[in-house]
C-alpha cells in the first residue's frame, strides 16, 4: 500500500551530503513513514542533536533501508520518545497509558548513542529512550551504546523503555546489540515492560555499577544485567532463537536479570542459547547467567544455557 504524502517524510536528495542530522530531527518530529534517499552505498549520519517524537503523532517509523547508520558521537542520545513529557506535547493527563504514538524503528544502525548525565526517568537508553505508546524494534544494529555507569535504577544502553500501551510486549525481532555499557542492562533495560524477542543476538555488552538495587551502603548501585535488565510487577518474556553471550553483570544475571516485585512476572526460552555470561556476584541456582524473581521459574525449552 503506498504511502499518502502527508505521512510521509524522506530524509535526503539522493547523496550522502543530504542526509544531514537536522534533516533527521526535523522528520521524526514531523512524523510518519520516515525512509532515506542518500545514494545508493551506506552512509553514516552523525547526530548533532537527539531526534525526538512529538506525542502527537499517532505513527513514526524509521526505515533506514538497511544502508543507514545513525552515529550518536560518543556525545548524546540519539531517538526519543516520551509521552510524559509536556514539552513534546502532552496529549492525555494518562500519558503513562495511551495507544500513541506508534514508533517503529526498522533496518537500520544505531551506534555510539550516548545519555550519561541525563537522569530524567531514572536515565538510560542510550540510542533510544521509549515511554508511551508502542515501540517495535526490527532488524535494528546496536553497538557502542553507554549510558551512567553507576546507579541502581538507570537501565539500558541501547534501549530504556517504560509504560507500553497496555503492558503490550516489546518486539525486538533480527536485531544485534554489542559493546554496550550501562550501570544495568548493557543491551535493554525496561521498568515495567515485557519483551517479545526474537532471532536477535547479545554479545560484548556489560553492566557497570555496583552495590545492586536497592544498593548496598558505600556503593553507587547496578551491575546487574549484563545483556537484560528487567523490574516490575507483571512483566513477561519470551526469548525466542536468540544468542546471548559474553555478556558481563558484576552483581546479578550476566545475561537477564529479571525482578517482578509482587512475584507475578513470568519468562520463557526457546531455541536460544545463553553462553559464557558471568555473574560475578549473584545468580538464580540452576540457571547460569540469568537472576531470575518471578511467578515461577522460567519455561526452559529446547535451550542451552551454559558457563
Amino acid at each position: 500500500m503506498a504511502t499518502s504524502p502527508a505521512t510521509a517524510a524522506v530524509v535526503g536528495t539522493g547523496t550522502p551530503a543530504s542526509c544531514t542530522s537536522a534533516r533527521v530531527v526535523a522528520a521524526v518530529a514531523k512524523g510518519g513513514v520516515i525512509t532515506f534517499d542518500c545514494g545508493s552505498k551506506p552512509v553514516v549520519i552523525r547526530m548533532t542533536r537527539t531526534a525526538k517524537v512529538v506525542n502527537t503523532s499517532p505513527r513514526v517509523v524509521i526505515d533506514g533501508g538497511g544502508t543507514v547508520t545513525l552515529d550518536g558521537q560518543g556525545r548524546r542520545r540519539i531517538l526519543y520518545q516520551n509521552t510524559c513529557d509536556q514539552r513534546q506535547v502532552w496529549t492525555t493527563s494518562h500519558c503513562q497509558d495511551q495507544a500513541t504514538p506508534r514508533l517503529e524503528i526498522r533496518d537500520i544502525a544505531m551506534v555510539r548513542g550516548n545519555s550519561t548525565g541525563d537522569l530524567a526517568d531514572n536515565g538510560g537508553g542510550g540510542a533510544v529512550f521509549a515511554r508511551g505508546g508502542t515501540l517495535t524494534i526490527r532488524n535494528v544494529r546496536f553497538a557502542g551504546n553507554r549510558c551512567d555507569a553507576t546507579g541502581p535504577d538507570v537501565a539500558g544502553a541501547a534501549v530504556r523503555a517504560f509504560s507500553q500501551h497496555r503492558n503490550r510486549p516489546i518486539p525486538v525481532i533480527n536485531s544485534t546489540f554489542t559493546g554496550g555499557r550501562c550501570s544495568n542492562g548493557g543491551g535493554i533495560g525496561g521498568i515495567g515492560v515485557s519483551w517479545r524477542i526474537v532471532r536477535s543476538t547479545f554479545t560484548g555488552n556489560r553492566a557497570t555499577g555496583r552495590g545492586a538495587n536497592p544498593q548496598r551502603p558505600g556503593t553507587p548501585g547496578g551491575g546487574n544485567g549484563g545483556a537484560i535488565y528487567m523490574d516490575g510487577n507483571l512483566i513477561r518474556l519470551d526469548l525466542r532463537d536468540t544468542t546471548i553471550e559474553r555478556n558481563v553483570a558484576p552483581e546479578g544475571g550476566g545475561a537477564v536479570f529479571f525482578v517482578s516485585n509482587n512475584r507475578t512476572g513470568t519468562a520463557r526460552i526457546t531455541g536460544s542459547t545463553l553462553r559464557g555470561n558471568p555473574s560475578l556476584g549473584f545468580e538464580t541456582r540452576g540457571l547460569p547467567g540469568i537472576f531470575f524473581l518471578g511467578a515461577r521459574p522460567p519455561v526452559v525449552v529446547r535451550s542451552t544455557l551454559s558457563r
